[in-house]
């Protein structure tokens, strides 16, 4: 296992509190209609995006999914400005036009996350391969939920991603649910990562994909062969959310005692756990950020509520190349 510095430490638990913080928040705020359209949370995913996040560089690209905030915030994309976008207003990451599946900040290598269900999978080939033609030395990662793997477009990004031996790494999040469907009833195989053996390329697994130290150890791995011209990479981590699929989702598909146990398994604590047997980070310490986040969130909160709404004579700017 890695042995990172105090503030590394630290850096890991603020980002999956951030996560966690916000999207409690826009769950509330869904509820009070400050927050419009459809909105779909990270909860009990924070590891996985974060433990995936930490060995990439600003100048690596990712493409996101429609759960989408856990990675957006794990890239450090400015709260403030992610709350806006989701108020619809005009300070936000996308000017207000965007909303939660379309949150993007390129100065951060973060180049969207997309409503469509492998959506993202194409466009993170082709920004590999233009990492590949320029020589740049970055990476792409594109993330996806388990749903997403039995998309056409999944089987076609991995095989010319393969036959290119472009610098990706597709990145599975398995929540075990695509929408309402058990993973069980719509994909006849044990784990996704297998899948990778059909294209030639190495496929790696995390079955405790709430272990964010056990994520960030393997992504390490796989980024540095990657990044060192190995070609293309799939990971699998298994995780679980803990709301329904959406704000429109009760999640009634799924037993109380099962999403308890998941909720067992919560990362956060997982790591407090860790942290305070394995580092030098006291409770103290770790009490603080949550205060420092919980301070970030209501700020964020703050200035998305007196900012601005678009003015209507912006709706067709950004379509083309202005």
């Amino acid at each position: 296992m890695a042995n990172l510095s105090k503030d590394q430490y630290i850096d890991l638990y603020r980002k999956m509190e951030r996560i966690r913080e916000f999207d409690m928040r826009i769950n509330k705020l869904v509820r009070r209609g400050f927050v419009q359209g459809m909105t779909h949370f990270s909860v009990g995913e924070e590891a996985a995006s974060v433990g995936a996040m930490a060995p990439l560089t600003y100048d690596d690209i990712i493409f996101s999914n429609h759960r989408g905030h856990g990675q957006s915030i794990a890239k450090d994309m400015d709260l403030k400005g992610m709350m806006a976008e989701l108020a619809g207003k005009a300070t936000g990451v996308s000017k207000g036009r965007g909303g939660s599946m379309h949150l993007a900040d390129f100065e951060k290598g973060n180049y969207g996350t997309n409503g469509i269900v492998g959506g993202g999978y194409a466009l993170a080939v082709g920004a590999a391969l233009t990492q590949q033609y320029k020589k740049t030395n970055n990476i792409v990662v594109a993330f996806s939920g388990d749903g997403a793997t039995n998309e056409g477009s999944f089987h076609e990004s991995v095989n010319l991603a393969s036959a290119w031996q472009l610098p990706v790494i597709f990145f599975i999040i398995n929540n075990r649910y695509g929408i309402s469907m058990d993973i069980t009833k719509a994909t006849h195989t044990p784990h996704l990562y297998t899948r990778a053996d059909a294209y030639g390329i190495p496929g790696y697994y995390v079955q405790d994909g709430n272990d964010v130290m056990a994520v960030y150890d393997q992504m390490k791995k796989v980024v540095a062969d990657v990044r060192a011209g190995k070609g293309p990479a799939l990971i699998e981590v298994e995780s679980y959310r803990w709301f329904g699929h959406s704000t429109a989702d009760a999640g009634k598909y799924r037993s109380k005692e099962e999403v308890d146990t998941w909720k067992k398994k919560d990362p956060l604590l997982k790591f407090r756990d860790f942290a305070l047997k394995e580092t030098d980070l006291t409770e103290a310490d770790l009490d603080e950020v949550h205060e420092q986040v919980v301070a970030e969130i209501d700020q964020a909160y703050d200035f998305a509520k007196n900012s601005p709404d678009p003015d209507l004579s912006v709706a067709f700017e950004d379509i083309w190349v202005d």
